[in-house]
């Protein structure tokens, strides 16, 4: 396709497979789109935190928080952000494509009352 200049519409509920294949991503939940663009800066602008436990609006104003949980002594976020922000209290991961799609489908879905759960997306 690259060759020719082709654009292909792929429709799959199986992440894996498209992240070998394709260049740009849109994600429909109820037929919105809950995110788009380059799979390659996707995946670059998107991280796991991993932190003891502090409340997220002391996060770095440049990192839009995506999702978060708490435990009594440690939070997880996923995030974006542009700009590579460090702490050394930090762990911070990048997400694979499979990650980035179930997270930003599990925020449009939980305001619907509905738990989304990894089965739900395959």
């Amino acid at each position: 396709m690259a060759e020719h200049g082709t654009t292909v519409v792929l429709s799959s509920h199986l992440v894996s497979d498209l992240e070998r294949v394709c260049d740009h991503l849109i994600s429909l939940v109820a037929s919105r789109v809950q995110i788009a663009g380059d799979v390659d800066d996707l995946l670059a602008t998107h991280f796991r935190l991993t932190t003891t436990r502090r409340d997220a609006s002391t996060l770095p104003e440049v990192m839009r928080i995506v999702q978060e949980t708490h435990t009594e002594r440690q939070s997880t976020f996923i995030v974006r952000s542009d700009k590579a922000v460090q702490d050394p209290s930090w762990v911070l991961e990048p997400l694979n494509l499979e990650d980035l799609v179930l997270t930003h489908m599990s925020r449009a879905r939980a305001g619907s009352g509905h738990r989304p759960t990894r089965e739900d997306h395959r």
